[in-house]
């Protein structure tokens, strides 16, 4: 016979016995290694299973959260009317769910921000904390306020006479999870104007809820066009002009020294769209045989567009050793300096056009690697796990919240508890409660928009006293963010990560068995990067906010609550994990 043990729904396997064994292929990753099935008594009917390591985070189906085994005899049902044996397995349903009931249902939303693009498509997740049926609840996502409709969900049907005009035609509602109490809304064709607080919440004669969140739009603009407008006061004058961007971008024009020279004009305007167009120009004097650069930087992104131009001495009669003669020609030969900068127009034409083709090539590179990096997270968060931190050890100089889900920095540091083993003494950094030695997890960091950051996981064992190298030869596999814009891994030398998104929320997958420690761009759905690594020892999630960025209020590290499939347990026997010894720092690499 079959034998299967199941937690809230058939499909949802904790341990299943099949055509005479065990078929562990099938368990949920959180309960991998930690069933036992007793099958001493299985010629005559019963069976047991042994749920190791249990924590209340269990609760469900289970009345091992009570003892230690959970006897099932097909049996005991034969002796007992079909009625009663249903009236048996409800009554334990109910009695467990009644644990879980005394904790408040929450809604929960896609995070605190969220960067959208210009024209692209942006999600709106939102799910009750707690497995539950929304088919028949109301679902609304608004603005500033409820009156304010993005989309309106009631009545098992969406209703779009309520809806705002600015979002008809562009919202697209997901309900395949429905069931369980989550759903997202797509809004495409995303415009400056969608700026703003957004919120979404569930009604129902019993329950009422919302969580709310601010969207943040970004523009990538065109490419700078550059066009030499003729000669003025002993040099060049340059003219570069781009549009669609947004918020105001900034433009500098730089020499082949790198250099920052002083625009001779600047003229940014928005235009009915929300968008800006910019035109600047500059007078280039004495830069011969030199490049010279128009880059435009989005403030919102840590992208820049950027055209560069080869300026010939021929152009530059100040600089030119035939200056006399040139100009003396330009006086006989008006001709001749219509032909130079027919050639010079020529020249730049081909310029641009080279630049791009290189850039559909990027860009057609950059989208399939983006589709395929998408599908790896979304395959990524259904093992996601509820992670929380472990203030004991906090840095003094770090804050944890009550409920263990945040982390910042104090304005003043306090001094460390002497002989503290656990306590990092001189990493400003804090670690996960959980331990993860086997299968795989997920979860998700809310890093908004702090400018110095690193996230990851080490080793449980990693010492806590002294400097350490954050490179996997120390036991962390990190990624970090320095100067608003750096983003980098250490692997083991520092290696820059380009992102076409800053993410203001960070998801990272472990798995454990292929030593696997993946990051993802939250806000766009890109992978970002992944360490490949032999694991010598149980995990833990590793938080380091580093400094106060300067702000009146720095933004602390958060973890997300997502809708787990369960949750780690930790490790019974932490000195089971393999000591890490101390390597002397590389100056390479440098200490952290």
């Amino acid at each position: 016979m079959e034998v299967r043990f199941f937690k809230d729904q058939f499909s949802d396997v904790v341990h299943l016995y099949r055509d005479g064994k065990d078929q562990k292929y099938m368990q949920l990753p959180v309960y991998q290694e930690r069933t036992v099935l007793m099958k001493e008594f299985i010629v005559d009917g019963p069976v047991s299973l042994k749920l190791k390591k249990v924590t209340s985070s269990n609760a469900g189906l289970w009345l091992s959260l009570l003892m230690e085994d959970f006897p099932v005899s097909p049996d005991l049902l034969k002796r007992v009317p079909l009625p009663s044996s249903f009236f048996f397995l409800t009554h334990l349903l109910f009695l467990q769910h009644g644990v879980a009931n005394s904790e408040e249902v929450k809604v929960i939303g896609p995070g605190e921000s969220i960067l959208a693009i210009v024209g692209e498509e942006v999600e709106f997740p939102c799910h009750l904390s707690r497995y539950q049926d929304a088919e028949d609840m109301e679902i609304r996502w608004f603005r500033s306020q409820s009156s304010d409709v993005v989309h309106l969900y009631k009545g098992r049907q969406e209703l779009f006479s309520t809806q705002m005009a600015q979002f008809q035609n562009r919202t697209k509602l997901v309900t395949e999870n429905i069931s369980v109490g989550s759903v997202i809304l797509e809004l495409r064709s995303i415009v400056p104007s969608d700026e703003g607080r957004y919120g979404c919440s569930f009604l129902s004669d019993d329950f009422s809820g919302e969580a709310i969140w601010e969207l943040e739009v970004a523009g990538l603009g065109s490419d700078p066009q550059i066009s030499l407008e003729g000669f003025k006061e002993g040099g060049i004058q340059m003219r570069c002009s781009s549009s669609g961007w947004y918020p105001k971008p900034k433009v500098q024009w730089r020499n082949h020294q790198g250099q920052c020279l002083p625009p001779e004009s600047e003229v940014i305007i928005r235009d009915v769209k929300g968008l800006f167009s910019l035109e600047t120009s500059v007078v280039t004097r004495g830069e011969a045989h030199s490049n010279m650069s128009c880059s435009i930087q989005n403030p919102l992104l840590i992208q820049k567009k950027e055209f560069v131009v080869h300026l010939a001495d021929v152009f530059l009669p100040g600089t030119s050793p035939w200056k006399s003669a040139f100009l003396g020609t330009l006086v006989a030969l008006p001709l001749l300096l219509a032909l130079l900068t027919m050639l010079a127009l020529y020249y730049l034409h081909k310029q641009q056009q080279s630049q791009e083709k290189l850039k559909k090539q990027t860009e057609k590179e950059q989208d399939w690697r983006r589709t395929e990096g998408q599908a790896e997270w979304r395959a990524a968060q259904q093992y996601a796990v509820d992670v929380t931190l472990d203030a004991a050890t906090a840095h003094p100089s770090l804050e944890v919240s009550e409920d263990a889900k945040s982390v910042s920095s104090r304005p003043a540091a306090a001094i460390p508890a002497a002989g503290d083993p656990q306590r990092f003494t001189e990493q400003t950094c804090v670690l996960s409660r959980e331990r993860f030695s086997t299968g795989r997890h997920y979860w998700e960091v809310h890093v908004g928009q702090r400018s110095r950051w690193f996230l990851g996981a080490c080793l449980a064992a990693v010492q806590r006293s002294g400097p350490a190298r954050l490179s996997p030869a120390g036991g962390y596999w990190v990624m970090g963010l320095w100067n608003s814009c750096e983003y980098f891994v250490l692997d083991p030398h520092r290696v820059a990560l380009t992102l076409r998104v800053p993410p203001r929320r960070v998801g990272i997958f472990l798995d454990c068995e292929a030593g696997k420690l993946s990051f993802f761009n939250v806000s766009d759905g890109s992978h970002i990067f992944t360490f490949t690594d032999t694991f010598s020892g149980a995990l833990c999630a590793y938080f380091r906010p580093r400094a106060h960025d300067g702000g009146e209020r720095p933004n602390p590290l958060t973890i997300c609550s997502l809708r787990a499939r369960g949750t780690c347990v930790p490790e019974e026997n932490d000195t089971d994990c393999l000591l890490q010894p101390y390597e002397p720092s590389d100056p390479a690499l440098g200490l952290w």
